[in-house]
């Protein structure tokens, strides 16, 4: 059987984007639980990865946008290649409006001007200007707002995730098609 697979740089793309995914997750997660001295250095890791990821999802676009994907295989239904399409379009959104959402949430916080935003402490990241110039009582009021956003994004992405890795593994093993060997190199 030969097996079609996705190009090195979409696989190394996808894994990248997986892994960082999961550790920002985490990081996310984690910061309710941590002691004060260390919330600080998580947030601005948290941050700094969430537009690292931004970059990366923008690269992984462009790519498929240049390079079609590899066939589905001919056995996959209909239903199950449709599906499979548009969940991959909600996936990308998401990925797009996660760190875009807290961008924006990061830029109405109160306290943005007096704490820079610096990527892995190295590189000067700019807030969003026409959201951090706003009148105070509006920022707080836009700050709540895109931090239930940027939650809800992450859930919904959760489980969009989840149903990806599901059918993945429904494939290759239910199906006996070599799905995963598809996204390797």
């Amino acid at each position: 059987m030969v097996i079609v697979r996705y190009t090195r740089i979409a696989v190394v793309l996808h894994w990248l984007i997986a892994t960082l995914m999961i550790g920002n997750v985490t990081l996310g997660l984690s910061v309710d639980f941590l002691p004060d001295p260390w919330i600080r250095s998580v947030i601005d890791t948290h941050k700094a990865t969430g537009i690292t990821l931004l970059g990366l999802v923008l690269l992984r676009l462009l790519w498929r946008a240049t390079h079609s994907p590899p066939p589905w295989p001919a056995r996959y239904a209909n239903w199950e290649r449709r599906g499979a399409a548009i969940a991959h379009v909600g996936m990308y959104a998401l990925m797009l409006a996660l760190p875009v959402s807290g961008w924006l949430h990061d830029s109405a916080w109160k306290d943005a001007a007096t704490h820079p935003m610096r990527l892995f402490g190295l590189v000067p990241w700019p807030r969003i200007s026409a959201i951090s110039n706003l009148e105070p009582t509006l920022k707080e009021t836009l700050h709540t707002l895109f931090g239930v956003w940027h939650r809800d994004f992450g859930y919904v992405l959760y489980a969009m995730v989840m149903l990806h890795v599901m059918a993945a593994l429904k494939h290759q093993y239910l199906d006996g098609e070599p799905e995963l060997q598809r996204m390797s190199l």
